[in-house]
């Protein structure tokens, strides 16, 4: 295996922190779908002016709580209403889409945040979105890539107008698994996944596709939920995060006829001995996720880290706390230097 490249002084210097929003409006808290969205918002500019380093978006479709499908389009009327934050994807999948098309959109949400964007692309793991979208779910890496590279060329040849103001913007592979990590390296993609092991496999694809080992650049999103009382709000964010992770469970099995393991409960979540739910949520003071956070990227060149901004529909008031705390406890404790 090829060894990752050590970060430079000016990529650890380069970290920012920023908040991922997935529209989720579960039956069991709903808010109209005006209100909500005109909410979330709010809760962008709101960070914005705190400082976030980053506000992300994300597609899925045909989810019974509406998870956002159209991501470029609410991230033009975030980058509308804000003035500092990057304007990112994790991710949209350019398999369901036309590149000209995809390329267009990225493009003016370029323009329209002044050269903020960071798009982030993925291959998806849902049939019913392939059927939906009359995409091939078999061939879904492959056509991924072929996309990727095309919304690339488009820029880079002015094939379609108007064009976007980085050039081009930065482009993220969203992908978890060593034959996505390859395709991301072979594209000269930054890879949207922070793992020692799937780096090297990105390592690999950088050198496969002609790029150079130093520009390796990777950013995840990280299922960590800040709180100054970890306990207490573990208590009222876990029906809420019980909602999002059999939501995923459920939807990775539609189309294929599997029935799946049975719902996981409250209990589930709380189990420090049950493998399948390790690792989906922590609910962390600022202190503890920093030291967390420099022991997972030790070594790596990390430019964004992404929480969770809500998880299903979580009380506004934790939602709050857990901007509050993202965008101003948690930069400092994450610098150069700090302990």
């Amino acid at each position: 295996m090829t060894r990752p490249p050590e970060p430079s002084q000016e990529e650890q210097h380069t970290v920012d922190v920023g908040l991922l929003f997935d529209l989720r409006n579960p039956g069991a808290w709903h808010r109209p779908w005006a209100d909500h969205y005109a909410h979330t918002l709010e809760l962008c500019e709101e960070a914005d002016r705190r400082g976030v380093g980053g506000l992300w978006f994300t597609e899925h479709h045909l989810f019974d709580d509406g998870y956002l499908p159209q991501p470029l389009t609410f991230a033009a009327a975030v980058a509308a209403r804000t003035r500092d934050a990057r304007i990112g994807t994790s991710v949209v999948l350019p398999a369901l889409h036309h590149p000209v098309d995809l390329a267009e959109q990225a493009a003016l949400v370029d323009l329209i945040s002044g050269g903020r964007l960071e798009l982030g692309l993925g291959a998806g793991y849902r049939r019913p979105e392939y059927a939906l979208f009359g995409a091939e779910f078999g061939r879904r890496f492959q056509h991924t890539e072929e996309n990727i590279a095309e919304i690339l060329r488009l820029w880079r040849e002015g094939a379609i107008t108007p064009g976007p103001i980085q050039d081009p913007p930065p482009v993220w592979g969203g992908f978890y698994g060593p034959r996505g990590a390859r395709i991301a390296g072979r594209l000269g993609l930054g890879l949207l996944h922070i793992s020692r092991t799937i780096h090297e496999h990105y390592v690999q694809g950088l050198e496969e596709g002609g790029h150079p080992p130093e520009s390796a650049r990777v950013s995840d999103l990280l299922p960590i939920i800040l709180s100054t009382d970890p306990e207490a709000a573990w208590q009222r964010v876990g029906p809420h995060l019980l909602h999002q992770v059999n939501s995923y469970r459920q939807g990775a099995l539609h189309g294929t006829g599997q029935a799946g393991p049975p719902p996981l409960t409250l209990r589930d979540l709380r189990d420090p001995d049950a493998e399948d739910t390790r690792g989906l949520l922590d609910i962390l003071t600022p202190e503890d996720a920093a030291a967390r956070i420099k022991e997972l990227t030790a070594g790596l060149p990390v430019r964004h880290l992404i929480f969770w901004a809500s998880i299903a529909g979580m009380p506004d008031d934790l939602v709050a706390e857990n901007i509050e705390l993202i965008t101003e406890k948690l930069p400092p404790l994450l610098a150069p230097g700090t302990p």
